[in-house]
């Protein structure tokens, strides 16, 4: 971290505990009979509760958005370039909550918790998640901190979608709806690539079915392998050639198969950096929970019918250079949302990171942002 905290930040920020003893039916009709949701605070809710904001994350997302846990800290939270005093996500003027999803492998209830009636992880006898499992979870922690309504929810990618699900299912619940690079469903391709990464995950021999934890091994090369597809999938042709081009390794052929080629090394290392981190069984949930994802399918799988109820206004933003998911899988959002006559704001911003692009902290992509989220007493972007 820097050598001093800077002015925008929110500073240090200690992770919480949700616990719940409600069961929670889920999607696949098994139940959690209790669970915990770990999640972080930034700002401070006023005095009405009224000014609170949920930020929903990724597929290999977790709580920590904002901030710094401690000094020896290399960087801060995952989306720092939004969320702070002054940022597009104010919190001079904001509560935000950010949490890990059930499923998750960074504190909240998942397959590597301990099931109490076996004392032994769930590893792959934890259920698997949908989305709508995660946002009936997220209302359950928003009663418990004593928040009816959101002032908005905000996600991209796979929390765009549970933003979407928020203002399908608890359409009272928030004003404004922002969904960043997503989809209303993954096409064939998507649930392909998610296949294969399983697949590798899966075949390595030290998975033993999921159950790896027991044989006291980890199945590290094959969740590398999954995140290095599942990363190539996240960067834009462009970008991958500005960074590397086909720049050598070593400065020469070898004619042999080790690493030659620079985005070869880069590629490993971010498969080998998240084996290290994540949970294979986590990973595999999450992709499921992707291809999984289709409200319009309870409403004859028309979106604009499956929308009808929102209550919220929607701001929409797509990636140029996003083929994971195209801006055009953004367009089919927003056409639904137009014909179900809600208030919705798109746009489509021109940026070289690919599907990556909504981490990155771009002019035009934070402007629209901040705008749309201008706190009460400033206009906003309608």
């Amino acid at each position: 971290m820097p050598s001093e905290i800077p002015a925008d930040s929110v500073g240090y920020v200690e992770p919480q505990i949700a616990y719940f003893n409600e069961p929670l039916p889920l999607r696949s009709g098994r139940t959690l009979d209790s669970y915990q949701l770990v999640y972080e605070t930034y700002g401070t809710l006023n005095a009405q509760r009224s000014n609170a904001i949920l930020i929903c994350h990724a597929l290999s997302g977790h709580h920590h958005a904002a901030g710094y846990h401690q000094a020896s800290d290399k960087k801060p939270g995952w989306w720092n370039e939004c969320i702070g005093p002054g940022k597009a996500i104010d919190t001079n003027h904001y509560f935000v909550v950010s949490l890990n999803n059930l499923g998750g492998c960074h504190g909240s209830t998942g397959p590597i918790s301990i099931d109490t009636s076996t004392g032994e992880p769930f590893g792959p006898e934890f259920p698997i998640m949908a989305v709508r499992d995660w946002v009936k979870s997220q209302a359950r922690l928003a009663d418990q901190l004593g928040i009816d309504c959101w002032q908005a929810v905000v996600g991209g990618s796979l929390g765009g979608m549970q933003a979407m699900r928020w203002s399908i299912d608890y359409p009272s619940r928030l004003k404004k709806c922002v969904i960043i690079a997503a989809a209303p469903k993954l096409t064939a391709q998507n649930i392909a690539f998610n296949e294969v990464a399983r697949q590798a995950i899966t075949s390595d021999p030290d998975f033993h079915a999921g159950y790896y934890f027991k044989h006291q091994t980890l199945p590290r090369k094959g969740l590398a392998l999954a995140r290095m597809l599942g990363h190539i999938t996240y960067l834009s042709d462009d970008s991958m050639r500005e960074k590397f081009g086909r720049d050598l390794a070593t400065g020469k052929l070898n004619f042999n198969y080790e690493i030659e080629f620079e985005v070869e090394s880069y590629l490993r290392y971010q498969g080998e950096q998240f084996s290290d981190t994540f949970d294979a069984n986590t990973y595999l949930l999450m992709t499921k929970a992707l291809d999984y994802y289709d409200p319009a399918a309870d409403f004859d799988h028309d979106l604009s019918q499956c929308l009808s109820k929102s209550q919220c206004k929607f701001l929409v933003l797509s990636f140029s250079t996003d083929w994971r998911f195209a801006p055009v899988r953004s367009k089919e959002i927003v056409n639904a949302l137009l014909r179900a006559q809600k208030p919705v704001s798109y746009l489509e911003i021109d940026a070289p990171q690919g599907h990556d692009a909504f981490l990155f902290p771009i002019p035009e992509y934070v402007s629209i942002l901040q705008k749309f989220l201008a706190h009460p007493g400033e206009p906003d972007a309608h």
